[in-house]
């Protein structure tokens, strides 16, 4: 009996699955995508943001009025308050003059130049006699805290006497010094001062060797240094110094070509009338 009635459940599936299209099956899993979004959309809005504790943010500390007019009355950079206690206002009638400061905030204290009635400056720590029952008590920025017998007193720089203007002295006009006379670069004074030697190669004249007959002014005025070969003359090679002595006339503009070393160099050249 228990096995026909396995056997009839199997054969209503079987009828079931086989009613069953596949447009019926979409619409199931559709079903199914849609059940699962809703259950996501529910977990989200009954949990937090953050993983754990409150997610929402600390309210603002405002400090009460009265505090921050007690806060702010306590100190003023720009303006003395009544809150100051009048022994820090002293200002002492020491014979003495404060000349410099310098202060350590990371230790607290520092040091000052304080010169006495007879006019000598020293330097004094902080904690030091500066004269018999003054002691430098603190350093600022601008003035400097003595404990005369207990009694905290100020000192300030003496800024009475207003700044010497300096200004720098008359400088002497120095003597240029005299200007060398022009060189006058003409034909005569260039065949007098300047020599031309040939230079043979394989038998054959390939330029003309300079040197100097004079001091080197001459020389250095037609741009030549000693041991340049002439090698050519506007364009055209030169064999001999009568070739180049023929063109050096009254007024006239030669192209030298050189060589210095291991370089070949132009060098133009204008004669005077």
């Amino acid at each position: 009996m228990t096995r026909g009635l396995l056997q009839r459940a199997a054969d209503s599936l079987v009828l079931v699955f086989r009613r069953v299209t596949p447009t019926d099956a979409v619409v199931a899993i559709a079903l199914l995508f849609a059940a699962i979004q809703v259950a996501r959309l529910f977990w989200v809005l009954i949990t937090p943001i953050a993983p754990i504790g409150d997610w929402r943010p600390s309210p603002v500390n405002v400090v009460p009025a009265s505090e921050r007019g007690a806060l702010f009355g306590g100190l003023d950079p720009f303006f003395r308050t009544a809150q100051i206690t009048s022994d820090s206002e002293v200002v002492t009638s020491l014979p003495l003059t404060l000349f410099g400061i310098r202060t350590n905030e990371a230790s607290g204290g520092g040091s000052a130049i304080i010169a006495g009635a007879d006019g000598v400056q020293n330097s004094w720590s902080v904690g030091e006699t500066i004269m018999p029952g003054a002691t430098l008590h603190a350093v600022a920025f601008d003035h400097v805290v003595i404990s005369n017998n207990g009694v905290l007193e100020k000192l300030y720089i003496d800024q009475s006497v207003p700044a010497e203007n300096v200004t720098p002295d008359t400088l002497t006009p120095t003597a240029e010094p005299a200007s060398a006379p022009a060189v006058k670069l003409n034909a005569q004074t260039l065949q007098q001062s300047v020599g031309l030697n040939p230079r043979n190669e394989g038998g054959k004249v390939t330029g003309l060797v300079v040197s100097a007959k004079d001091d080197g002014t001459m020389l250095s005025a037609a741009g030549l240094q000693k041991g340049d070969v002439i090698t050519s003359v506007n364009g055209r090679p030169v064999s001999a110094a009568a070739e180049l002595a023929a063109q050096l006339r009254p007024g006239a503009r030669l192209t030298l070509e050189i060589e210095r070393g291991a370089q070949k160099l132009p060098v133009a050249l204008i004669l005077e009338q």
